[in-house]
């Protein structure tokens, strides 16, 4: 008996730092003012393999599958498509709408690393603002969240549309664009030998290969020099680079963002700026988030492409999260204070017991009958801070025996007390 490959159980302290690190997030979207969202895992597949939803490789990772009524079923692959669904379905509601959703997603993909077939996701999400103001709302809640993870970061950006005029203006054919951008994203993990080969697999013609291969080999690939070169300063993608530019300088975020002009993301749906976020020491290689601007698909969900539905979002990889978390050491979880009946006094132990759970305080009841001794040595080890021990003379009186395991102090005092000296440590 096993679990299906790419896919596992969390228990003990892995579980207790995961569901750490999805409380941060929840409490960071809550902060920026997102509300929360629960979708289907169940989708229909037309609407997951519709042209709008992803590119031909995730097309090839879902999962599909039927019902009794034949009808063909598909799970999500990530949440953004049932976001957007939502949207669609919802005319008339109150824009700009603020979304997030923490869900289980799938993709029948290669197991590696920090990749899956199913994994966490957790994503915010906003229609209805089109200006630059909406990316940097959410470049800047990726900053205070990893803040809060203390994981220092990276967020490399581009955009989509200001990509395809300048490949468009070295002569790379409309028709070929999509394709060549996926070619450049590779860049930083081919070279410029592994890009070089892709371009001429395509077919390029050599005017248009060489023009890429000297856009590559830009020694100032800044988005200034880029659009003087191409002369692409006045186009509209240009011009949208330069507004979030302004914005991030002007914020202070300047300086955890850094502009990548060959980043495009995999996905097809993607309009405008896109962003990945990485460790900052390089440690842990693979993205740990991405997200951009999606303006065509909520439009064409409704049947109205010519009208646009501006939306951008950001997603955060529980999973590559947790793998550079784990590195660090897991963290043993373990209640605050540990409850010890001794002889007849476990009603009075469950009592405590009660009084601390009220109080809010995470508590374990030992029922095991072990030595005293071996029990503390146990508590100990877990790095549990406290121990009440409740004795027949103790409860006669009215009493409990507080041990301070950090400072090996043991006093006895009536459980309000105790209770009091644990809130101040644990709270």
């Amino acid at each position: 008996m096993q679990n299906v490959k790419g896919t596992y159980d969390y228990r003990g302290a892995e579980q207790a730092l995961r569901r750490k690190v999805q409380r941060d997030l929840e409490r960071m979207f809550e902060l920026y003012d997102f509300d929360s969202m629960e979708t289907p895992a169940l989708n229909e597949k037309a609407l997951l393999a519709s042209k709008y939803a992803g590119g031909d490789e995730i097309l090839r990772e879902m999962y599909s599958l039927s019902d009794q009524g034949k009808r063909e079923l598909a799970l999500r692959y990530d949440l953004t498509i049932p976001f957007a669904k939502v949207a669609a379905m919802n005319p008339g509601m109150e824009l700009p709408f603020k979304r997030y959703e923490i869900g289980k997603v799938f993709r029948d993909g290669p197991v590696k690393h920090g990749r899956l077939r199913e994994f966490t996701q957790c994503d915010a999400d906003v229609v209805g603002i089109a200006g630059p103001e909406a990316e940097a709302e959410l470049i800047q809640l990726a900053s205070d969240a990893f803040g809060r993870l203390d994981i220092d970061i990276v967020i490399r950006w581009n955009n989509r549309r200001f990509l395809g005029e300048i490949l468009s203006s070295i002569g790379i054919p409309e028709n070929e664009l999509l394709s060549v951008m996926l070619t450049l994203d590779k860049l930083a993990k081919i070279g410029i030998a592994g890009v070089t080969n892709e371009l001429l697999d395509k077919g390029l013609g050599a005017a248009a290969g060489e023009a890429v291969l000297e856009l590559i080999g830009l020694d100032e690939p800044t988005y200034e020099a880029i659009a003087r070169k191409y002369g692409l300063a006045d186009s509209g993608g240009a011009v949208e680079v330069e507004a979030l530019q302004a914005i991030l300088d002007k914020t202070g975020l300047a300086g955890t963002c850094v502009f990548d002009p060959f980043l495009s993301r995999g996905l097809s749906f993607y309009t405008g700026t896109v962003y990945e976020i990485f460790d900052a020491s390089g440690a842990y290689p693979s993205s740990l988030g991405s997200g951009g601007r999606y303006d065509a698909i909520i439009g064409k969900l409704v049947g109205r492409e010519d009208v646009n539905y501006p939306a951008v979002g950001i997603s955060f990889g529980i999973e590559s999260i947790m793998e550079l978390l784990k590195a660090r050491g897991l963290p043993e979880p373990d209640a605050a204070v540990l409850v010890v009946p001794i002889g007849d006094a476990l009603s009075e132990a469950l009592a405590a017991t009660a009084k601390l759970r009220q109080a809010g305080i995470r508590t374990r009841l030992d029922g095991s009958r072990r030595k005293l001794k071996k029990l503390l040595a146990s508590a100990a080890a877990k790095g549990t801070r406290f121990v009440i021990l409740i004795g027949e003379a103790e409860a006669s009186r009215g009493m409990v025996r507080l041990k301070d395991m950090a400072y090996a102090t043991e006093d006895e005092m009536v459980m309000d007390a105790a209770v009091a000296i644990i809130e101040k440590w644990t709270l």
